[in-house]
């Protein structure tokens, strides 16, 4: 006879929502019934929701998007940040030789609805070399018909696309045929001043790529694209890791957004995530010091966080609460995309839930598939 295992969760996010006291009624692997929490011996959960959406994964598991631009890698990168709570991602191919994204752009459309692939962000290369932070300048051009083509390629197929470029740079007939072809257009690498970033989003733009990081910082007189970005209706993804900005800093911006909803988290996860403490990128080594990954000249060169310790970092640093910060990670980057939240409902297998103590530590099962 199958056991049944119960869970009490004093917190439930499911399809946006944010439930109390609930208990989840697990039987051979799957969500039996959801109900109000009743007085039966069960595994405490504080927490309880889908596996996390993250939108900006360069690499994980010892594998680099631009490493390996295969299947293979892209599997392997995605199974990485599983183990570690993030269910979808959009791996991310940077700055490189037109071929390496294109290769990317074609393994991600045959991985395109396998576990965990979302689709594609195309982070590069059309950026403002004064911004370009760790990316390779060799390989930084304008925004150009190949790349166009790619993107209309991909979502020609019904793949979401992402793609970051300084907005600034681009010619204003590409940018709005990146916008036409339905692919989410972000302004990163920037040197935009506010008008500059204030056009592009008239023109589409509707999204800015790691908020802070990579572009101008506000003055008095001069708010640069940062500025116009806070003080806009479009979405912001962040890093939330306390080394690429302050918690303060985060905590200014998301207070100074018009509107809740507007902002959310991405890891920016290099291949140290779930991996070895090193890698190369641009024939360099990469390593992690002090929790920042570092290159050969001591520059920030992406992010070692992962998505859970993300929204452990939203509630315990930067003070939000869960009905704020849990979307951060979930619903809102879903939205962006055009996607569904994920859900917790019946039927819902054990390994599609992350189950969090107090402090967002996981919770093991007893047994998940008995």
């Amino acid at each position: 006879m199958t056991s049944e295992e119960l869970l009490a969760t004093r917190y439930l996010w499911s399809n946006g929502k944010l439930l109390q006291d609930q208990e989840i009624a697990l039987v051979g692997g799957k969500v039996a019934a959801i109900r109000p929490r009743g007085t039966a011996p069960a595994t405490e959960v504080h927490l309880a929701t889908p596996l996390l959406t993250d939108l900006q994964v360069n690499g994980g598991g010892g594998t680099m998007v631009n490493g390996d631009p295969t299947p293979e890698g892209l599997a392997r990168i995605a199974q990485a940040h599983r183990a570690l709570g993030t269910g979808d991602i959009l791996p991310t191919v940077i700055t490189d030789r037109p071929e390496v994204i294109e290769a990317a752009g074609d393994a991600a459309l045959e991985c395109y609805g396998s576990t965990g692939i979302l689709g594609l962000h195309i982070e590069g290369p059309h950026f403002s070399p004064a911004r370009r932070g760790t990316h390779a300048e060799r390989y930084l051009r304008p925004l150009d018909r190949r790349t166009v083509t790619l993107v209309e390629r991909l979502r020609s197929a019904g793949m979401p696309v992402m793609i970051t470029l300084a907005p600034e740079r681009a010619d204003p007939a590409l940018l709005a045929a990146l916008v036409d072809s339905g692919a989410v257009v972000s302004a990163g690498h920037s040197s935009a001043t506010a008008d500059e970033a204030r056009v592009a989003f008239g023109r589409g733009v509707s999204c800015v790529t790691h908020l802070f990081n990579a572009m101008d910082q506000m003055q008095s007189r001069a708010p640069g694209l940062l500025g116009a970005a806070i003080d806009s209706d479009v979405m912001c993804g962040m890093i939330c890791d306390g080394i690429h900005v302050d918690w303060t800093m985060l905590r200014i911006a998301l207070a100074a957004r018009p509107a809740s909803g507007l902002s959310f988290a991405v890891s920016d996860a290099m291949a140290t995530v779930g991996g070895p403490d090193h890698f190369r990128l641009y024939g360099q080594e990469i390593h992690v010091e002090q929790g920042r990954l570092v290159n050969a000249e001591g520059a920030l060169a992406g992010a070692h966080v992962d998505l859970r310790q993300s929204l452990a970092n939203l509630l315990s640093h930067v003070g939000l609460d869960l009905q704020t910060a849990v979307p951060m990670v979930s619903d809102i980057p879903r939205r962006l995309m055009g996607l569904p939240p994920r859900e917790i409902a019946v039927g819902t297998a054990c390994d599609e839930m992350l189950l969090l103590g107090p402090r967002c530590e996981r919770i093991p099962l007893r047994t998940a598939s008995q």
